[in-house]
């Protein structure tokens, strides 16, 4: 259509007459010998094509804020983007209109082709040097408001953060004022304050025990001032003074310093994990050489710690500590229950677990909803809008932990699938234990029977559904995460084995390892086996062409398999046959960490989302820009961490609900 285009041809398209009169005085405004700023700044924000478009360079991004900063008397610049497909290119271009003109509108002054200047239409085609195809097809358009418009689900969300944080800060700056006042009190010694009030020298209730055990007797009788109340144990539980105890100690807090190696093993997957997810998220759609990313990275085992390896693996990892310790903890409790395992018990064990994750889960998913209302994002946040509406919809399959039986692209808060995963997983250990105490018999053949059935469920699904093995980082094959890798039938291997493993760890009586050549051997077999399950999954990359019997079977072996391989190096470590291997695990540095680990885990995506959607042009892979990619998302997420793991997680955890309540699990 030629540029001449006025409101007299309004009729025959369906856009508003504020809209038609603002796009063709923009449009008229750049034909001028000097035209106004305002049309300079918008014409100047439409995207332009760079080089590199067979290296992956194609989509057009334009200037943002350059657009949002043109003002004409009557309207604003408003950023869009058109994504069109160009023969196999998919690609998007920026576009900056007025913002009279809504999502629809823009849509249809796209399709009459209506930015032009003279015969040159600015959205430009890719040239037919670079593609075959010369015909642009647009298949969607999408504007980013100018504006930040919360609903009342955001507001809800907002609130909740803010309420999670401020009952800690009130906590702690009551117990401050309550010890600030006692000590102002005329008394002899500190010693007589703290037995008249029921309070230590750190303005903190005494205790018979662990933190946030029963009161003692003195706290008991011994205050008139201020009487001891749930009130103020909770208050107690909450404030700074009590969580922030111990958060950077390196003692780590497991019996006679065992299980020392498990802090390392945890630390170094949860590190993997982030570095994987460094990677990813760029990589879906935010880089401007994508196929030389792929070319270089992807198939190369050097690259083993990024997105392009099997990252996946320290997943199954995490699955195996949580089975040892489930069981562990499990154990522990009846112990101390005087050898019963009843209902009771058992409801007390899961609930535990309920309160141990729920509540900093609900606080990243607040927080996450929170920010997606908040931000002014950039052009490459378009992807993950999605996530929004599914939490605004889907919230309940989060809070009940059940967002893993989902379809996939309705999970809120996608990184959480996990921890229902985890829980669903957990729910099983008292019923091994029942039947392990009941006759162990019984308990070999059923947990033989669940191994097995859930290693032919993961080669069944992979054989008939021809999935890959590994999904390293483009969503290839959606099949692969909503059929296969969140779901408890096919992941529950490495967490079964996690379970014997703890079974057997708390019930030994003597040493597994007799002689130092049984440890040679199971340490070659060991790192042999890890080598060759890393190999295999880049020997059978890519989605395969018919139904794979090699891939089948490495799917429903290879998780197991891992499982085994951690767990040798965790008993070899306890058997004082780790060497070098067990100082490395057994660091002490490892144990802080280990302390804020699942505060990094849930908080680490959002810094990577965030970096990644306020991002206005694409990022340029290199092997530098990646690592301190991850180095900055790794000292944000250790600092944010700390924060979260004393205000949000710690208080829940040490709060009782009763005196017969066990100590806080690992």
């Amino acid at each position: 259509m030629a540029l001449g285009w006025t409101t007299q041809s309004l009729p025959n398209l369906p856009v508003s007459q504020k809209c038609a009169m603002d796009t063709n005085t923009f449009l008229w405004e750049i034909r001028q010998d000097k035209p106004k700023e305002y049309a300079v700044l918008m014409y100047d924000a439409f995207g332009k094509q760079g080089s590199n478009v067979e290296g992956g360079n194609a989509n057009q991004p334009g200037q943002l804020q350059q657009c949002r900063s043109a003002h004409n008397p009557s309207f604003s610049g408003q950023y869009c983007q058109v994504f069109l497909k160009q023969g196999t290119i998919q690609y998007f271009v920026g576009i900056c209109v007025p913002d009279s003109c809504d999502e629809e509108e823009v849509q249809t002054l796209v399709l009459y082709d209506t930015f032009k200047m003279g015969h040159r239409s600015l959205i430009q085609q890719l040239p037919s040097i670079l593609v075959n195809e010369s015909t642009q097809e647009m298949f969607m358009t999408h504007c980013l408001s100018n504006s930040i418009a919360p609903d009342a689900s955001d507001v809800a969300c907002l609130f909740v953060v803010c309420t999670m944080l401020a009952i800690p800060l009130a906590a702690t700056l009551f117990l401050a004022t309550v010890t600030w006042q006692r000590n102002r009190a005329v008394m002899p010694t500190t010693e007589s304050v703290c037995l008249s009030t029921g309070l230590n020298q750190y303005g903190t209730l005494k205790t018979n025990g662990s933190m946030g055990g029963e009161v003692s007797d003195s706290s008991r009788h011994g205050s008139s001032c201020f009487p001891k109340s749930c009130v103020y144990q909770c208050l107690q539980a909450f404030s700074l003074q009590t969580t922030s105890r111990g958060i950077f100690s390196t003692s780590s807090g497991f019996p006679e310093d065992g299980y020392c190696s498990l802090n390392g093993i945890r630390i170094l997957s949860l590190l993997w994990i982030m570095c994987g997810h460094s990677a990813q998220f760029p990589v879906i759609n935010n880089l401007d050489n994508y196929k030389d990313w792929k070319k270089t990275v992807e198939s190369s085992p050097l690259y083993v710690f990024s997105l392009s390896g099997p990252v996946f693996l320290a997943v199954d990892t995490f699955l195996l500590l949580g089975g040892l310790l489930s069981a562990r903890s499990l154990l522990g409790s009846i112990q101390s229950a005087e050898d019963k395992l009843s209902p009771g018990l058992v409801v007390a064990y899961l609930f535990r677990r309920f309160k141990r994750i729920q509540p900093l889960h609900i606080f990243v998913m607040c927080l996450t909803v929170g920010l997606i209302s908040l931000v002014h994002w950039g052009p490459y946040w378009f992807p993950f809008i999605d996530n929004l509406m599914d939490c605004k919809t889907y919230w309940w399959g989060n809070l009940l932990l059940i967002s893993n039986l989902l379809p996939v692209h309705e999970i809120c808060v996608p990184w959480t699938w996990y921890l229902s995963l985890d829980f669903q997983c957990y729910a099983t250990t008292p019923l091994l234990v029942y039947f392990y105490r009941l006759n162990r018999g019984v308990f070999a053949a059923m947990a033989g029977g669940l191994l097995l059935m859930t290693t032919l469920a993961g080669s069944l699904v992979t054989g008939l559904m021809q999935l890959p093995v590994f999904q390293p980082s483009t969503l290839t094959s959606e099949n692969y995460v909503l059929y296969y890798y969140v779901k408890p039938h096919t992941r529950y291997g490495p967490f079964l084995i996690g379970i014997l493993t703890g079974i057997y760890l708390s019930t030994k009586k003597g040493q597994l390892l007799k002689h130092k050549w049984q440890a040679v051997l199971g340490w070659l077999c060991c790192l042999s086996v890890l080598a060759a399950l890393i190999g295999l999954a880049y020997a059978l990359r890519g989605i395969p062409a018919h139904p794979s019997l090699p891939h089948a079977l490495y799917q429903g072996l290879h998780r197991p398999i891992w499982g085994l391989a951690i767990t040798w190096i965790i008993l070899a470590c306890e058997e004082g046959y780790g060497g070098f291997i067990n100082s490395l695990l057994s660091f002490s540095l490892w144990v802080p960490l280990a302390r804020i680990s699942f505060a990094c885990y849930l908080i680490h995506p959002v810094y990577i989302l965030v970096y990644t959607g306020l991002q206005e042009t694409p990022i340029h892979y290199t092997d530098i820009n990646f690592m301190y990619l991850f180095l900055g998302h790794l000292v944000l997420t250790l600092g944010t961490s700390v924060v979260l793991t004393v205000l949000v997680e710690k208080p829940y955890v040490l709060l009782k609900w009763n005196r017969k309540d066990d100590p806080p699990q690992q």
